[in-house]
Parts: structure tokens; C-alpha cells; sequence
């Protein structure tokens, strides 16, 4: 990692350095609290760089978040740094969708060995992104510092489901077959661009707090408290898309000057 200093800082751990549960635990917490969750980029027909150099740049310095290609990059290579062991796999997101659907490895995650365990790490999955990590070898219901999540097994694969309103969904499948960071070019370009990808025809942000999680969903605006009522408001126009980014999101959008028209072409 070209800045652990600078990422520390930005995610509130100076002084970290010890490779153990507790700085893994709490660093997970951190980056997902402190880096939101966007798909901006794709929506205003962007493919965003997976060169570290430029994520680095993009989330801690550009005032910018990003999707788990950007997010679990920037995680992995931070806990690398820090002495941990890492693995990136791909997943296959089944969120909305059957939980045996056949589709294709969109999604980057990470497997994480503390004391010979195997967590599973998630700091890109937007509106469910894991605050906590899982052990690999518990099938039951585990906490997080939000919902209860749960991995089990399917076939080959195993299936990751959080609990919303009483009801276990399910999020994504993936196996323990290491992947190389060339493994997720081809689909990061293809969300980016392709006209089918829900990333290029809409705005998808998220940002967890210690309260809950809000989620801006093109002008559709929520906050989902822990334990609460969801409360919505559809925002009245673009210009009010664009302070939402900034006030609750606390994403930089001046580096972005077609964001504007591109929210107004949804109307």
C-alpha cells in the first residue's frame, strides 16, 4: 500500500499495527464508516480505475467513495500492509434474486486469516456492506456492529444472507478459489458500461453511521435505523441530489460536472 499512514488517518486507527482480531474487527468497522459506498463514475459512463495508486487517491484524497472492486482493494491492501494474511475471491450476487441463480463473478470480497481462522470480509456491498467480519466455520446467525449475517453452505459455494426485518436475504455466493487483481477487470468494465448493468442506469450511494444506514437510490432518499422505522423522502430535483451527496453522504462531486445533467436525464 502506497499510504497505510494516510489511510489510517482517514478511517480514525492512527497507531494501529498489531495483525490481530480486535485491529481487524475494528478497521473493518472504520473504513465502512468512514468511506461511502457510490457507483458515480459508472452512472456518468466512467470506468473506475483499479490501479491502487488511484483509488488510494480517489477515496481517501478526492473526497470520493466507491464499489467493491475500489473498496476491497483499498481494505485488502491496507490489512496486507498491517501483517495480515488476504485472499480476494469472487462472489456471484444473488441480492433480489434466487438464491441458486445462475450468474456470473461481479463481486469482490475477501478472505481474511487471523490465529488460523478464516473471516470473510466485506466493505463493498452498498446498502447491506458488512460493520463486522464472519468466521467461515460458524453456519449460524453472527452479529455485526449492525444486522445479524449468516454464511452457509450450497454445493461448492458458500451463500452469504444478512437478516432484514425478520427475514434472512440472500446477498452472494462465492468459493475459496484465490483471485488475482486482473481477475476483476472484466467486471468491473463490463458494470461500468454495459447498458444491463443497474450501476450505469441509476445512482446507487450508501453510507453506514453508528445509527443505521442511509441510501440514496436516484432520488429516492431512506435512512434505516438500527432497531427503528426506515424513514424516505423523494428528493425534488437534481440540485437537491447533489447537496444530499455532499451533506449525508459527504462525497466531493465538483470534480464531476456532467453528474448534474445525467440525474435530470432520469427524469
Amino acid at each position: 500500500m502506497h499510504d497505510l499512514s494516510g489511510y489510517l488517518r482517514h478511517i480514525g486507527c492512527d497507531g494501529i499495527c498489531s495483525a490481530d482480531l480486535a485491529t481487524l474487527r475494528a478497521i473493518v468497522l472504520r473504513h465502512v464508516l468512514a468511506i461511502p459506498f457510490e457507483n458515480l463514475d459508472a452512472f456518468i459512463g466512467r470506468r473506475p480505475s483499479l490501479e491502487p495508486v488511484d483509488v488510494e487517491r480517489k477515496l481517501l484524497r478526492e473526497g470520493r467513495g466507491g464499489w467493491c472492486f475500489e473498496q476491497n482493494l483499498l481494505l485488502g491492501n491496507a490489512l496486507r500492509a498491517l501483517g495480515f494474511s488476504v485472499v480476494d475471491l469472487a462472489a456471484r450476487v444473488v441480492w433480489g434474486r434466487d438464491p441458486d441463480a445462475v450468474v456470473p463473478r461481479t463481486h469482490r470480497v475477501l478472505k481474511v486469516q487471523v490465529d488460523g481462522r478464516d473471516f470473510v470480509v466485506d466493505a463493498g456491498f452498498g446498502g447491506q456492506t458488512l460493520t463486522g467480519v464472519l468466521d467461515l466455520a460458524v453456519e449460524g446467525a453472527q452479529s455485526t456492529p449492525h444486522e445479524l449475517f449468516r454464511l452457509r453452505p450450497v454445493g461448492h459455494e458458500c451463500l452469504m444472507e444478512s437478516e432484514v426485518a425478520g427475514a434472512w436475504l440472500p446477498m452472494f455466493r462465492f468459493d475459496l478459489h484465490p483471485q488475482q487483481p486482473v481477475d476483476f477487470e472484466a467486471a468491473n468494465f463490463q458494470l461500468a458500461h454495459d447498458p444491463a448493468s443497474h450501476f450505469t442506469q441509476g445512482l446507487r450511494v450508501s453510507r453506514v453511521t453508528s445509527a443505521g444506514r442511509h441510501v440514496l437510490r436516484d432520488f429516492d432518499l431512506a435512512f434505516h435505523p438500527l432497531g427503528g422505522e426506515t424513514s424516505r423522502q423523494t428528493l425534488p430535483d437534481a440540485q437537491a441530489v447533489l447537496r444530499s451527496l455532499h451533506e449525508v453522504f459527504g462525497i466531493e462531486v465538483s470534480g464531476l460536472p456532467e453528474l448534474e445533467a445525467r440525474l435530470d436525464s432520469l427524469r
